[in-house]
């Protein structure tokens, strides 16, 4: 399976298998049809973005088993929709990314730089 690029223009690495993540559920920030939400970035949770999420009528707190969501908690690594984070980021609640995890496509609406900002250690093991 092709998996794309991450943005540091390598192979995209996983982001999360316990939970389980991705559009796919596959434990990857790839997209494809029907992914309207671009579930491309693959961040680490904190209890400041699940907090400003749910005000923003998204909660990723609470589990949601008929569509194979688990509830997140803080330290958990999910593939976030990109737009999301961006409006947290303009919050001031960003949570940090895994950029070996994060899609290509990202760049399209973040760039580089600002991520990098955001940037856990690359060298951190898949949690």
């Amino acid at each position: 399976m092709n998996r794309g690029k991450n943005v540091l223009g390598e192979e995209l690495e996983d982001c999360c298998t316990d939970p389980m993540t991705g559009f796919f559920r596959d434990g990857c920030c790839r997209t494809g049809p029907g992914d309207l939400g671009l579930h491309i970035l693959c961040a680490e949770m904190t209890e400041e973005f699940l907090a400003f999420s749910q005000s923003a009528g998204n909660d990723l707190s609470t589990p949601v088993p008929e569509l194979r969501f688990p509830g997140l908690v803080p330290g958990d690594r999910w593939c976030l929709c990109v737009q999301r984070w961006v409006e947290a980021l303009n919050a001031g609640f960003a949570p940090p990314v895994y950029l070996s995890g994060t899609h290509i496509s990202t760049l399209e609406f973040v760039d580089l730089d600002t991520l990098k900002e955001y940037a856990l250690d690359d060298g951190d093991p898949l949690t």
